[in-house]
């Protein structure tokens, strides 16, 4: 199965450019880190990226919630990309007909599909959903994650809404990658399972300090997200930055080295 494979040894295969490219960072940096940047001013939104970007593999970001967005903005988010080596995922969970999230994604002010490696999608419409998104991303290289699973206490997404997104990407593999999720895929609709399936498990919902935050979202720690359950990259957001205005650099910093630890040690116990 893929998650008892290296990371390199999954990125020297993988058909897709963007999980082939966050796979060969995972590895090159020795992390499966993801911080994501919930802020809502650009200062402080660049601060955090600047200061998580040596520590992780990727970004994760909601571009809708900055008040003060600007074009220059992604520019200036595409130098810190380049400069920290890491991957972007703009986190948009787009949930809308075939037509509608190709514009979405493509136009608008945000031009979400020039500048993110990554982006995600509820699979709740339909497999027109793929289909529109990939018209716009699969030619610039991109690749699409789909919601099976998330962290939130009574969430939706599962049984056979979960199923019905697997066998929705394992029906697009050349542009969907992977799954926003709480464990592996393969034991998931299992019909159609292809041995060289490699579907990427992102998973949001970790933390080392506490084990929720009042407003029904769950966390589990780096070791039973990556060792136990099989998952790729680990989500951390506010338990790196606080609410990520006048943060603490050092603080910052050394929470981040402390998730990116915690998150390789747990993959190296893994693949042993």
């Amino acid at each position: 199965m893929a998650h008892r494979q290296t990371y390199a040894q999954r990125a020297a295969k993988h058909p897709n450019p963007a999980a082939k490219a966050l796979l060969e960072t995972i590895e090159r940096k020795k992390t499966n880190l993801c911080v994501s940047v919930d802020v809502t001013k650009s200062d402080d939104f660049l601060k955090v990226i600047d200061l998580v970007g040596p520590y992780v593999c990727m970004v994760k970001t909601h571009v809708d919630i900055i008040e003060d967005f600007a074009p220059t903005l992604i520019e200036r988010l595409q130098e810190l990309s380049v400069n920290h080596d890491f991957v972007i995922f703009e986190d948009r969970k787009f949930a809308d007909i075939g037509n509608t999230v190709a514009l979405q994604y493509a136009a608008g002010v945000h031009k979400i599909a020039s500048w993110a490696h990554l982006t995600n999608a509820h699979p709740v419409p339909g497999p027109g959903i793929v289909s529109g998104l990939a018209a716009v991303g699969r030619p610039l290289g991109r690749g699409l994650l789909l919601l099976a699973e998330m962290s939130t206490k009574g969430s939706l997404a599962t049984g056979a809404y979960t199923e019905a997104a697997v066998r929705m990407a394992r029906e697009h593999r050349d542009f969907v990658v992977g799954f926003i999720a709480q464990r592996r895929m393969e034991s998931v609709a299992t019909e159609s399972v292809d041995p060289e399936e490699d579907f990427l498990i992102l998973t949001p919902g970790v933390g080392l300090d506490t084990r929720g935050d009042g407003m029904g979202q769950q966390y589990r720690t780096p070791k039973e997200v990556i060792t136990e359950a099989g998952c790729d990259v680990i989500i951390v957001g506010r338990g790196i930055y606080g609410k990520g205005d006048n943060v603490d650099v050092q603080a910052v910093q050394a929470q981040a080295e402390r998730y990116r630890a915690e998150g390789w040690a747990a993959y190296l116990a893994r693949i042993q």
